[in-house]
């Protein structure tokens, strides 16, 4: 008898559905069971609908109502649906078409007001729809936590209040938007004007951390430096990609769709640590790959990407340079330097000076480079942007590692306060910021966990977790063990299998503190770092290798699965493709490099982890120095350079 229990089951509940007075409703249940099955249907008075005996209830939408549906065997085992509501909106003019059939509709949408500061603000939005519309409310293109019913109350309504708001109202049909309501909170005093405060349509920020060279040394800061402020943008509201060991054609690529995600009245953000250098007023940043000797063609020239920036029209840009500045190769006469047309709010942030290094330290049982640790600092700080930089500036100065060694150097034509802090403030959910939040999706998706059954009842879970847009983990956990196992352990590998970046001496106690702060799993049996995803051209396959011992032959076994989770993270660009294209406009005319030797062996780290405290150089490698003048302005576009750097 306790058998015929487990047979009855249903497995379609009914759902829930808005729709207009008087609209004939079908509500459906679907139950399996060991012989005739009788249904009884009630109302949320727990009241029986009287003749509803049947699998399927149609009722005429007279007010809002529960209802639920009895499911009984003969042999006196029942099982109840889900409670699903009849709603009936009381609106006196829905608006629907004659040949409304369950699609979604607004009815009403959110009506622009003005509150005064203190009071309440209510904003309402009303929907038809079958399934039953659910309802996300936002403010400035960002979700309201707890916001979700057609109702939003805000009783004390304050500055920060004040914006463009939106609703989404969706089902598992389709999703529709509300039209804008722009809500205004003037001040309790009337007296008091307040300057209206700068917005951006969007924030975005690139992030890159070159560490493992092949001809130069190698660095320990970037992974952390690149992590925690990869954290505290995304507190700022902004898009973050970050990635970490770029050669140059896929820093190219990366810089790219990075422009791409730029428009009018976006705020953007590039940060590099990694080697450079400064030759002729321009920046250069050594990618992985960069030979030694390097020349220009080697290395990526920080003003292009500005300029690209400026091109696409962008309310601030940001250029923060964790890298060194020593002159280099400096025996050739000084380019002209041509800045762009004057468009203002530009800042670039060095962090020294020119002609100087910059530095790495151990902090705290960690590596970091100087300025990062206090740009990290200071970055949430509601100020204009240049004063956050300054604050940076007069701590890095009072601090006795770099003395005499290190100082920050800015340079702006910031023309307006701007916030790095701003609100995002869009007039609609427009298509350009839909296309940017696709893009930005698109390099930030993560495969979904995944439960693996074996032969032997063993169950293991897969789940996955991103350390940063190229750096991903994987973890696997036994959630079950079989009938006759014991002793189980679980490993994962790939295919194709992806380089370790951080299994080098040295790295592993930092590489802990991430995962530590990146589990998805509960105390997971194993793990496996998957890096360099930009370089991935096809699928992803995990493969999942299950030890155990069977209680009954005591014998050790295998079993193993495969899991195709496809192009993760940034593996989904398929920004390879760029770089192949890059390269080919490369091949054709490119220079040949005589400057004297070129060491192919890799030159050891910068860093001892036994001497903590002790700064540490990020420059590579370079020739002699040669000092020339140089501008306070921020340099631009050359003209003089070949125009090698394409978008």
């Amino acid at each position: 008898m306790k058998n015929m229990i487990r047979d009855l089951v249903i497995v379609q509940h009914p759902v829930s559905v808005s729709v207009p007075l008087n609209y004939q409703v079908n509500l459906s249940v679907r139950a399996e069971g060991t012989g005739i099955l009788n249904y009884q249907w009630f109302k949320s008075d727990k009241e029986e609908v009287f003749g509803a005996t049947r699998a399927d209830l149609t009722v005429t939408a007279q007010r809002s109502q529960l209802y639920i549906c009895r499911v009984n065997d003969q042999f006196c085992n029942c099982v109840f649906s889900e409670w699903v509501k009849v709603k009936v909106p009381d609106i006196a003019k829905p608006g629907l078409p004659v040949s409304w059939r369950g699609e979604l509709h607004i009815a009403v949408h959110p009506a622009p007001q003005t509150v005064r500061q203190g009071q309440r603000l209510t904003l309402s939005c009303s929907a038809f729809g079958i399934p039953i519309p659910h309802y996300q409310w936002y403010r400035n293109g960002h979700p309201l936590l707890g916001k979700t019913t057609d109702t939003l109350q805000i009783h004390n309504a304050e500055a920060d209040d004040r914006g463009t708001y939106l609703c989404s109202v969706s089902n598992v049909e389709e999703e529709r938007w509300t039209e804008p309501a722009d809500v205004d909170i003037e001040p309790s005093n009337q007296l008091k004007v307040t300057a209206p405060k700068l917005t951006a349509t969007d924030k975005v920020a690139l992030l890159i951390g070159n560490l493992n060279y092949s001809h130069h040394p190698d660095l320990m800061a970037p992974t952390m430096d690149v992590h925690e402020l990869a954290n505290l943008l995304q507190q700022l509201g902004f898009r973050v990609v970050s990635l970490l060991d770029l050669t140059r054609e896929e820093m190219l690529a990366a810089i790219d769709k990075f422009i791409l995600l730029l428009d009018r009245g976006v705020y953007a953000l590039f940060y590099y640590a990694g080697h450079g250098y400064e030759r002729s007023g321009r920046n250069y940043l050594v990618a992985i790959d960069a030979p030694q000797p390097y020349r220009p063609e080697n290395c990526v020239c920080v003003q292009r990407v500005m300029r690209k920036m400026q091109e696409r029209q962008t309310a601030l840009s940001v250029v923060l340079l964790d890298t060194c500045r020593t002159w280099y190769n400096q025996d050739c006469i000084a380019s002209e330097i041509r800045p762009l047309v004057p468009m203002g709010n530009t800042v670039y942030g060095y962090a020294t000076c020119e002609d100087a290094e910059a530095y790495e330290v151990q902090d705290g049982g960690k590596s970091t480079g100087i300025f990062t640790k206090y740009l990290n600092k200071h970055i949430l700080q509601p100020e204009k942007v240049t004063h956050v930089l300054e604050q940076v500036s007069e701590d890095l100065g009072r601090d006795p590692l770099v003395t005499g060694k290190q100082a920050v150097e800015i340079k702006h034509t910031l023309k307006e306060p701007r916030s790095l802090t701003d609100p995002v403030r869009t007039t609609g959910h427009t298509g350009e910021l839909r296309l940017r939040d696709a893009c930005w999706r698109q390099a930030n998706e993560l495969p979904r966990q995944k439960l693996l059954i074996f032969p032997c009842g063993v169950q293991v879970e897969v789940s996955f977790s991103a350390l940063f847009s190229n750096v991903m983990v994987a973890f696997g956990t036994v959630k079950t063990t079989g009938p006759r196992t014991q002793d189980c352990t679980v490993t994962l590998r790939s295919t194709p299998a992806m380089e370790d970046i951080f299994s080098s001496p040295g790295r592993s106690g930092e590489m802990d503190s991430l995962l530590l702060n990146n589990l998805v799993a509960e105390n997971p049996d194993c793990s496996l770092r998957l890096c360099g995803l930009q370089k991935l051209q096809g699928s992803l396959v995990i493969k999942v290798d299950l030890h155990y011992t069977h209680t009954g032959s005591k014998l050790r076994l295998q079993e193993s699965k495969q899991l195709d989770i496809g192009k993760p993270l940034v593996a989904s660009c398929d920004q390879y493709r760029g770089q192949q294209a890059l390269v080919t406009q490369r091949q054709e005319g490119a220079p040949a490099q005589s400057m004297g030797h070129v060491s192919h062996s890799k030159q050891p780290p910068c860093q001892t982890l036994g001497q903590p405290g002790r700064p540490f150089t990020r420059k590579a490698e370079c020739a002699a120095n040669v000092p020339t003048a140089r501008s306070n302005e921020p340099e631009e576009n050359d003209e003089t350079e070949p125009q090698d750097f394409t978008f």
